[in-house]
This record gives C-alpha cells, sequence and structure tokens, in this order.
C-alpha cells in the first residue's frame, strides 16, 4: 500500500515504554499515573499530505482480512487461553465444595499459579472441609472496563504435596506472588480436571479440557494491557473513534467509543450509535503482537490508514469486522 506520508497519528504510542513497564504487585494498578500523561500519540491537525512525495511504508492492513477469512486463523484467544491469563492476573476466588452433610459450601481463598496453571493454595485447619477432596471448584472472575466480568471455574480435586522438592517450588511460587512467607505444611494444589470459561455473567461458558487449559498461554500483554486501554480511553478518543469508524461494518456513524480490553490478536470495543445504542465488537490487528512494540505498530499503521480512508486519500484495503453485539 503506498500512503503518502506516515501521519503523526498513534506517533508517541507507549514511546515511554523504552524500558519494561514497572507494575506494582498488583497487575490491576499502574505504578505511576504520571506516566500515563506522556503516553500521547494524538494526530496533528498540520498533516503534510500533499506536500510531499509518495512513501511506500511496511504497513500490511491487509492482513486484517487475513485474520478473518483464513480458516483456521484465531482472531481472538481461545477459551484456554483466556482462562490461563485470568488466573495469572488474578490472586483470590472461591473454593467450594460439597460437604458430608451434602451442603454446598464456598470460602474465599487466595491461589497463586505454576507454570500450567495449577493453583497452588494455603489451606489451615480451618478449612478442613476442603482438604484432600476429590470434587472442588475455583471460581475466579477478573473484572474489565463496561460492566464486563470475565470468569472460569476450575473443577478438580484437592491434593497435599510430600516431596519437598515440589514443596519448595511451590513456596517459592507464592513467595513471588504475595512476597511473603508461607507455611510449607498448608500448601495445596489443586488438580485441575476442567474448566468452565464464561466472557460475561450474561452468557453461556465454554468447558475447556484439562490439557487444552495446561497448553494453553497466557497473553502476553497481560501485564501492560490494561495500561493501555486507560491511556486510549484517556488521552486518545478522537484517534480511535476514527479506527471503529474505518474498521467496523456499523452502518451508523459512531459517537462514542471505549477500548474495553486488549490482547495478542486484536482489541474489544464498546461503540455508541446515534440512537444511544451500545454495541460490543471486536476489531483484530493486522497482525499477532506480542510485545508492547508490536501494539505500538499495529495502532499506528491502523490509526494512519483510518486517517488517510476518513479523508478520501485511500480505500479500505480490508474487510470491516461486521460481528456487532447490542448490549444496551
Amino acid at each position: 500500500m503506498l500512503i503518502q506520508t506516515q501521519s503523526p497519528t498513534l506517533h508517541h504510542l507507549l514511546s515511554h515504554f523504552s524500558k519494561p513497564i514497572s507494575l506494582s504487585p498488583y497487575p490491576h494498578f499502574f505504578s505511576s499515573t504520571k506516566s500515563l500523561k506522556k503516553l500521547n500519540f494524538k494526530l496533528s491537525n498540520k498533516t503534510p499530505l500533499l506536500k510531499t512525495s509518495f512513501q511506500a511504508i511496511k504497513c500490511s492492513v491487509s492482513s486484517v482480512s487475513e485474520l478473518t477469512t483464513q480458516t483456521n486463523v484465531l482472531v481472538k484467544p481461545s477459551p484456554a487461553e483466556v482462562c490461563r491469563t485470568i488466573m495469572e492476573l488474578s490472586s483470590s476466588g472461591t473454593l467450594s465444595t460439597v460437604t458430608q452433610e451434602g451442603w454446598p459450601l464456598g470460602t474465599g481463598v487466595q491461589f497463586a499459579v505454576d507454570a500450567e496453571g495449577t493453583p497452588i493454595l494455603c489451606l489451615n485447619a480451618s478449612n478442613h472441609q476442603f482438604l484432600n477432596q476429590n470434587s472442588s471448584s475455583l471460581l475466579v472472575q477478573l473484572e474489565q472496563r463496561g460492566s464486563r466480568t470475565l470468569q472460569c471455574m476450575l473443577q478438580g480435586g484437592l491434593n497435599k504435596p510430600e516431596d519437598k522438592i515440589v514443596l519448595k517450588k511451590l513456596h517459592s511460587i507464592w513467595e513471588r506472588k504475595f512476597e511473603n512467607e508461607v507455611n510449607e505444611d498448608l500448601i495445596y494444589i489443586m488438580s485441575v480436571e476442567r474448566v468452565l470459561q464464561v466472557r460475561d455473567l450474561k452468557e453461556d461458558g465454554i468447558w475447556v479440557t484439562s490439557s487444552e487449559y495446561r497448553s494453553a498461554i497466557p497473553d502476553p500483554l497481560r501485564d501492560f494491557a490494561e495500561q493501555i486501554v486507560n491511556e486510549v480511553n484517556m488521552n486518545q478518543m478522537e484517534d480511535f473513534e476514527r479506527i471503529c469508524n474505518i474498521y467496523l461494518d456499523t452502518g451508523f456513524q459512531v459517537t462514542d467509543a471505549n477500548l474495553i480490553s486488549i490482547d495478542r490478536l486484536g482489541f474489544d470495543v464498546h461503540i455508541r450509535s446515534p440512537q444511544n445504542e451500545i454495541f460490543e465488537a471486536r476489531i483484530p490487528f493486522p497482525r499477532e503482537v506480542s510485545d508492547w512494540k508490536g501494539v505500538k505498530s499495529s495502532f499506528n499503521c491502523m490509526s494512519q490508514h483510518a486517517w488517510e480512508v476518513d479523508k478520501g486519500y485511500v480505500q479500505p484495503d480490508f474487510e470491516k469486522s461486521k460481528v456487532l453485539k447490542q448490549i444496551r
């Protein structure tokens, strides 16, 4: 695709991330709100588009259509990946079982996970109803913007590791997660048999097998995704609304847009119609990304192309996303 110049749109996206992002131990909060103000990628109103010669840039926007039409190519993470990401970002959930009297019983617990997503729990004598249970569940929820709550429920049995080497490894994982010591005698693990992934509280869930869950990889953007979401929604709404208007086949002019979540394959948005209806939609990235550099490149590329299409300099060379789900 030939264009005349590269617009400054999103030019400074994530430019502050010249070094790995330093987050607090809690992935839902930022280490500094001041740093967010530096992540400015506003579009200049003085783009010298007609005063420069044509230049070709490596911006394969057409690959968006490849993501949406090729067989077996994902446009969003699999349910197993979502579950692994939820478990990595979370630290507490509800552990449930059935007592000997036949009553369901649930309690709040903290947990960490190992490299395969196996939950590691610290249970004491007051949790004796749960110990060595073959049928337990762990419900974990992750709240996102737009009143959306992702959740996964792991089913399996609780076991007490006896191997000293294994216990030492589990102790190390727990200490890294919570930055405090734990009595190894209180450590239990859940042997995951299957997982129910629910994308939102109002939707049906999807069952994931234990092998799918263990082999899935958490999203590589998970540790800084929320920081990008907040930056876009706080400071870049004009550019983002243009992207939504160009990359979505809505049949109406988007009057408001909010970035809900972002992952390696694209991002989820909530958009508002002129009739004040709210829709949820998915916009794939031109190509899969795995780090902040990939996010920056993809957003710059999409914003550049959206600006040119909006000004009438080029025609869209990709297939627009057509799936809209009305939520209000």
